[in-house]
């Protein structure tokens, strides 16, 4: 199967970025390859690109899309978490910009045997990475039922996930799950029939849930951006795309803290915490789509792009 995969908000991101002819930047989640293909676009002979992703089709995508760049260009599997390893292993102490695009693509949930679609059967997988050893399965099957709900409340905003882990606990009783349609029914069983009428489809936000949980997405982000900053040059911008409030919301708060001057308490006379902002937010509110985009790619309606440059 073809990786197909539409870029969000590519233009008002690739502005974001304002790429240096000769610069060094890094798409963390290369995808496809996108943003990279107009990343690379900017770029001279001079210029560097590095495309980071955890998924081998996408690698072998970017590669494809990657083939005629003019600049040169790196492509690594591997998690974007391990960023400063990947630089590392180039010899590169310092980058001009840094582009994340969270989330999963279109490819992955297209691909029904990767099991991160309730609308198609496979096996329980939506691993990322398919190397890594845990898979949706095994934590539908062995989780306690606080656990699980904690998981599908959490990272699903789910106001049934102490229901549909009662019912999926129940369900495991007699046999293991092993295909997405055995989860989706479950779920249906659990969510009465009136809730299920209104809103998304009623696995939507569980299979979500169980997708950060297996891929540690969150965890990953937040240990990510506590690391970021000191790669980025003087001036060099780093851009993110969330599709999810969870996400937003710890990209939001650390571009704050880390565009904070003075943490003292407001009585204080005289500053005594030597803190001094490393960032400046360039997008006071995160840029969303435009209803053409919406149109074209329905994806698009949940993304916000955020961005910010190290002073």
């Amino acid at each position: 199967m073809d990786f197909e995969h539409i870029p969000v908000l590519l233009t008002e991101t690739i502005e974001l970025l304002d790429c240096k002819e000769d610069g060094i930047y890094v798409d963390c989640t290369v995808g496809g390859g996108g943003h990279a293909v107009e990343i690379a676009d900017k770029l001279t002979t001079d210029g560097t690109l590095i495309g980071i992703d955890q998924d081998l089709a996408a690698i072998e995508a970017a590669k494809e899309s990657l083939s005629n760049a003019e600049c040169k260009v790196e492509l690594v599997r591997d998690n974007y978490k391990n960023i400063d390893r990947v630089l590392n292993r180039f010899g590169i102490d310092s980058v001009d910009g840094l582009l994340f695009d969270l989330g999963f693509s279109s490819h992955q949930i297209d691909t029904a045997q990767r099991g991160f679609s309730y609308q198609y059967e496979a096996p329980l997988d939506m691993r990322m990475d398919q190397r890594a050893s845990r898979t949706a399965a095994d934590l539908v099957n062995d989780l306690s039922q606080s656990e699980l709900t904690d998981i599908i409340a959490e990272y699903g905003e789910e106001k049934w996930a102490s229901r549909i882990a009662e019912f999926i606990v129940r369900y495991r009783q007699d046999k293991p799950f092993k295909l997405t349609t055995e989860l989706v029914e479950t779920i249906k069983a659990a969510i009465p029939a009136g809730a299920r009428r209104s809103g998304p489809h009623p696995a939507k936000r569980t299979f979500q849930a169980l997708r950060i949980a297996v891929n540690n997405e969150l965890e990953v982000l937040t240990k990510t951006l506590d690391k970021i900053v000191p790669l980025l040059k003087s001036g060099g911008r780093m851009a993110f795309i969330t599709f999810h409030s969870l996400e937003d919301r710890i990209v939001k708060h650390k571009f704050k803290e880390l565009a904070q001057d003075c943490i003292c308490p407001p009585d204080f006379p005289v500053c005594a915490c030597d803190e001094e902002a490393e960032v400046e937010i360039i997008t006071k509110k995160p840029i969303t789509a435009q209803q053409k985009e919406i149109d074209d790619n329905p994806r698009a309606r949940s993304a916000k792009l955020r961005a910010a440059e190290k002073l």
